[in-house]
């Protein structure tokens, strides 16, 4: 086993992502977009609408436009070495980065009872200003709308290893958070980072995965996997509301030639507690992640057997 590790390798850049969640026909679906095939991260997968933490984020103009007590915010991310400004970034960065990307406002009146339009309505203005070059923060102030913090719960927060896998050598500490589809808003695309957007069951998600149909980058395929294991999106709120978000160091080392990622709980893992279900490593065949049992054994996972 040889351990893999780079010394010269950048600092995590701060990043927000949520799970746009919904029930749908098959039950549980997450909303994932099909990246870019040029673009430089992820180029071709499919993610979760995210991207990183932008420094005007946690600027007073922006977190004034967050609903609820940044005290609060900071605690429920469970990270008390932080610094509360950039925890409450971290939810604006979230919002913005699903309304750039998803077309979806997780935001509510800054004066309930204001009798303003339609959800739909004002999505589709905040949009119109959004691409006519007005910032997330101004298109909130004009719109009289504040950041619905209360619709996002953390869920878990992933550290690229020292030698990433798929971000060709840019590393991200990435806050992954759950959040379901606000009633009368539906998802969508920029159609510039992204080229489709989908919902979709996790399982099958997996199993588009399985038949070479999708790329997933091992945080998705995770993410997926501890998803498959609810049933709707209020389960899995009310999961994320009963635990602290778990973090995620990848450890990865190259073993009989191949690349393997390992997490918590891993015998080869510094943390011995395990931090989510399924497997605690993935190896890298035929340029894509399996569980040790291969494709067999994740689609066991992905159904619950």
């Amino acid at each position: 086993m040889e351990k893999l590790s780079d010394p010269a390798a950048p600092m995590p850049r701060p990043s927000a992502t949520v799970l746009l969640l919904r029930d749908g026909a098959p039950g549980l679906e997450v909303y994932m977009l099909r990246r870019h095939e040029r673009s430089s991260v992820l180029g071709g997968a499919h993610v979760f609408p995210g991207g990183k933490l932008d420094r005007e984020d946690c600027e007073e103009a922006a977190l004034c436009t967050i609903g609820g007590p940044r005290e609060r915010l900071h605690e429920m991310l469970g990270e008390p070495d932080g610094e509360p400004a950039i925890s409450a970034g971290l939810f604006y960065a979230a919002c913005r980065e699903t309304f750039e990307e998803a077309r979806v406002l997780l935001a509510r009146e800054a004066r309930p009872g204001s009798g303003r339009l339609s959800e739909a309505l004002v999505g589709e203005r905040a949009w119109s200003m959004l691409r006519e070059g007005a910032s997330f923060c101004e298109l909130l102030t004009v719109l009289e709308l504040q950041i619905d913090s209360d619709s996002l719960v953390p869920w878990s927060r992933w550290i690229t290893p020292r030698v990433p896998s798929m971000t060709a050598g840019r590393r991200f500490d990435t806050r992954f958070f759950v959040a379901a589809l606000p009633a009368g808003q539906s998802a969508g695309i920029d159609e510039h980072e992204a080229v489709h957007g989908e919902w979709l069951n996790p399982g099958v998600a997996l199993r588009r995965y399985a038949a070479g149909e999708i790329t997933l980058g091992p945080p998705q395929i995770m993410s997926l996997l501890q998803l498959a294991a609810c049933r709707s999106a209020a389960e899995v709120l009310d999961a994320a509301h009963r635990r602290k978000p778990p973090l995620i160091e990848p450890e990865p080392f190259q073993l009989d030639g191949r690349r393997v990622v390992c997490y918590p709980g891993d015998t080869h893992h510094p943390v011995t507690e395990r931090a989510m279900l399924g497997p605690t490593r993935l190896i890298q065949r035929d340029g894509r992640f399996e569980p040790p049992g291969g494709i067999e054994e994740l689609l066991s996972l992905a159904e619950g057997r």
